[in-house]
Parts: C-alpha cells; sequence; structure tokens
C-alpha cells in the first residue's frame, strides 16, 4: 500500500474535525483507499488522538500544517519537504519558521501506512520540489492582514469571503506567538482594554522579548473546537489583527454574528470550506509521486 502525503494531509486536517461525505472533485473521492488501505481513517485518527493526548495543541497544528501547503502551491504535501541541493523548501519562509509544526506526527502516521508500492492513477499526488519563494510571496496572509488583503488572498486560490470567515474558525483553537499579536494588544484601539491588559502580561512591548511567548486564540475554550472564537470578535476579544479585521465594520460582520449564534451553521460552512480548500491545485494521475519518505523526495 503507497499513500501520497498530500493526501494524508488533506486526511489529517478533514479527519481531525469532520465526516467525510460526497466527492470532492472529478479525480479526488473521500472512498478512495477504501479497498486499498481499508484502515487509513482508523489508523490516521488514532494516530492524531494518540498526539492531541499528548499535547492538546497539537489539533491546531495540523489544521494550520493543511492550511499553509494549500496556499502555496495547491494541496501537494511540499511543505513537509526538507531543503535539498536543488531548492530551498518552504519551512524557513516567513509563514513557517519557527512555527509550523505537527512533522512528526505526518511522519509517524506514514511509517504505520507503509508497504508495497503501488501506481496511483486517480488520487492526490505529492510534489517533488518546494519553494522558499512561493512560501514568501505573500499567498499566505500574515496576521497583519486588512479585510480586503484577506478576502482578496482567498479569492486567489477559489475560496470566498464566506470560506474564508469560517476557516478563520480554525482559531478556535491553537495558540499564537507573542510577536504575532504584539502591535494589537499595545497600538491597536478596537480591543477590549482588560483583553489587551492580560496578554500584555505575557507578551512584554520590547521587540526581540519574549517574541516566543504563546498566548491562546481563544481564551476561554482553548482546547474545544466550538464557536466561541466569533464571540470574542463581537466583543473586540480577537487576539490577532486578522482575527478581529473580521469584525470591524466591514462585509463580514454579518458572518461573524452568525457563527457566533449559530454552531451547526458554523460547523458546516467551516467543513464544506476545509473540502474546497483541499481541492487547491492537486496532482493528480502521473503528475508528482508518492513519496516513500514524506521529507524528502523519491
Amino acid at each position: 500500500m503507497a499513500f501520497s502525503f498530500s493526501s494524508l494531509m488533506v486526511t489529517l486536517a478533514l479527519g481531525f474535525l469532520v465526516v467525510f461525505t460526497g466527492k470532492s472533485s472529478a479525480q479526488l473521492s473521500t472512498n478512495f483507499y477504501s479497498k486499498t488501505c481499508p484502515k487509513l481513517l482508523n489508523t490516521v485518527k488514532s494516530a492524531v488522538q494518540s498526539a492531541v493526548s499528548k499535547e492538546r495543541r497539537m489539533g491546531a497544528s495540523l489544521l494550520r500544517l493543511h492550511f499553509h501547503d494549500c496556499f502555496v502551491n495547491g494541496c501537494d504535501g511540499s511543505i513537509l519537504l526538507d531543503d535539498t541541493s536543488s531548492f530551498t523548501g518552504e519551512k524557513t519562509s516567513g509563514p513557517n519558521i519557527n512555527s509550523a509544526r505537527g512533522f512528526e506526527v505526518v511522519d509517524d502516521i506514514k511509517s504505520k501506512l507503509g508497504g508495497p508500492s503501488w501506481n496511483v492513477k486517480l488520487g492526490r499526488r505529492d510534489s517533488k520540489t518546494a519553494s522558499l519563494a512561493a512560501a514568501n510571496s505573500g499567498v499566505i496572509p500574515p496576521p497583519t492582514s486588512t479585510l480586503s488583503n484577506l478576502i482578496n488572498r482567498f479569492q486567489a486560490k477559489g475560496l470566498s469571503a464566506k470560506d474564508m470567515v469560517a476557516l478563520s474558525g480554525a482559531h478556535t483553537i491553537g495558540q499564537a506567538r507573542c510577536v504575532a499579536f504584539r502591535n494589537r494588544i499595545y497600538n491597536e484601539s478596537n480591543i477590549e482594554s482588560s483583553f489587551a491588559k492580560n496578554r500584555r502580561g505575557n507578551c512584554p512591548r520590547a521587540t526581540g522579548s519574549g517574541d516566543n511567548n504563546l498566548a491562546p486564540l481563544d481564551f476561554q475554550s482553548p482546547n474545544k473546537f466550538d464557536n466561541q472564537y466569533y464571540k470574542h470578535l463581537l466583543n473586540q476579544k480577537g487576539l490577532l489583527h486578522s482575527d478581529q479585521i473580521l469584525f470591524n465594520g466591514g462585509s463580514t460582520d454579518s458572518l461573524v454574528s452568525t457563527y457566533a449564534s449559530n454552531s451547526k451553521t458554523f460547523n458546516s460552512d467551516f467543513a464544506a470550506a476545509m473540502i474546497k480548500m483541499g481541492d487547491i491545485s492537486p496532482l493528480t494521475g502521473s503528475i508528482g509521486e508518492i513519496r516513500k519518505n514524506c521529507r524528502r523526495p523519491n
């Protein structure tokens, strides 16, 4: 059995949160490995549960890994590749260095899915290269993004403003580094005062001091996937500038309000948006390869 890393990335991200339903495109199917690798989903689920039980933050890290992979040249597993003599990969790019994580979890699952190879005709395949320049080009929106930048970046990948707001709800779990929210808690006005004061306690004003100190993106239920993130935005308690800008008198205010009041709508829209994001420029047929080692081309 041979299973591509890009397929594994999508399975990890979706399998962590949602139930697979239907097909994601003409060539990609949620039951593609049902006969050739019937234990796939159970294996992935078990490994993810084990990783999250050891470190609750890992669930958010895997979701972020999937997002950062898909936004750079499509969902092709390129983010996992180590640098080689022929290319510099994406791990040391601005959006990923000292922040992208979860690689060991993927390695562990891949080892459990080893076995004889077989040729994939219809299904995800892995890229043979990666690009530091592409990862640094701005396709991954930074935490300082304006609303228009967020909408434009997602639209460039075939995702709507609605998809963008729904996918931002992944920030209901996970943590951010002080360097990513320092300017917001010290210099922005659309932030609740006591919330800003609490965050300053672990994030000094001086650049270079405590840059890697962590704070939960959702301080109330940081390890639970729910709609609390949107409720915080209604009260100006978004940790990142790119969080609060979703509810700041702009075109996405109504979506934030909807998700804050209706968790079922959020869950449904998030699942649909995750599937759409997983469809960004996948490699299929004879393009790419199925890596034997996730971290390097064959």
